[in-house]
């Protein structure tokens, strides 16, 4: 295998994330400031972590959810939130 080979092998890997408060890339070895609220629990992700689009967010009294175009529906059960 050259090294042309390996190097696009571990790209092919390589899955892009997105911060789901800010929507920025997520790149290794830099830190993304994530609201105070988003730390506590107490502020739902506005972002799809998988695209970054942004989310259709409903927030409820004993939870949320939020949906992304492509993704599909997350919850604050999926996250344990609730």
């Amino acid at each position: 295998m050259t090294t042309m080979e390996a190097t696009a092998g571990d790209a092919d890997g390589l899955e892009e994330r997105y911060n789901p408060y800010t929507g920025r890339r997520v790149v290794a070895g830099v830190d993304d400031a994530v609201p105070t609220a988003a730390q506590l629990g107490l502020e739902p992700p506005r972002f799809c972590e998988a695209c970054g689009r942004r989310m259709v967010v409903q927030i409820s009294p004993d939870g949320w959810w939020a949906k992304c175009s492509r993704h599909g529906v997350f919850d604050s059960i999926c996250r344990g939130r609730r």
